[in-house]
């Protein structure tokens, strides 16, 4: 069972249905409370994976950042002697570098989206354990007294919470169509319209070049 599905099954609990149907209202709690303690780790050390493969994303974007510096300088380097084949190229890779920074940024900005969604299940589920070990307790202390399981169902509080099922296979869904978006990255399929953008590219490129000669020629 995958760890979504199992976030789910538990968010969508309803505890006190549960132990109304249980011989052993003891025993189900008990194992309740293993199951979404196990859960809320695994759940953490996911958020924990997020987090570091967003610290990676960030440190290459700074990589990429200086590369696309460093590129620039090499254009104006080409340039002042003289060899405008090369400060050409080197525009050409800096503006590769500045696309994949671009591609990286918006992946940051998904991490971030997953992040809080990630966030917002993990509250939902440590409350969820904080209500099952409130009604741990009371279930001991009524087993103690002797009371029977009407009176227990009786001053129990039952709840669930709506629609909990159907957010996680929204959420399953956006994880599925990142996954795609980010495959999608790496495919490429030249066409007409791609030959426009490489044209509009170029323009651009010699902008830039025109750009850096003039700055040069001031100096």
């Amino acid at each position: 069972m995958g760890i979504f599905t199992r976030l789910s099954d538990i968010i969508n609990s309803n505890i006190s249905a549960l132990l109304d149907k249980a011989e052993n209202p003891e025993k189900m709690i008990r194992m309740m409370i293993q199951e979404m303690e196990e859960t809320l780790v695994e759940v953490r050390s996911s958020t924990a994976k997020v987090i570091a493969e967003k610290k990676t994303v960030n440190r290459r974007i700074e990589q990429l950042r200086k590369q696309s510096t460093e590129w620039e300088s090499k254009a104006e380097l080409a340039l002042a002697k003289d060899r405008e084949d090369l400060a050409r190229a080197a525009l050409v890779e800096k503006a590769s570098v500045n696309s994949t920074v671009t591609m990286l940024e918006d992946e940051l900005r998904k991490l971030d989206d997953t992040l809080e969604k990630l966030s917002t299940e993990i509250d939902q589920l440590q409350a969820k354990l904080t209500d099952a070990r409130t009604r741990q307790k009371t279930l001991l202390m009524r087993s103690s007294a002797a009371q029977s399981r009407v009176d227990i169902n009786q001053k129990l509080h039952s709840f669930s919470i709506d629609s909990a099922m159907n957010k996680f296979e929204y959420y399953e869904r956006k994880i599925d169509l990142m996954e795609g978006q980010v495959d999608s990255m790496n495919i490429k399929q030249k066409g007409l319209q791609d030959e426009f953008e490489e044209l509009a590219h170029q323009e651009k490129i010699d902008q830039e070049l025109q750009s850096i000669k003039a700055k040069l020629n001031k100096q």
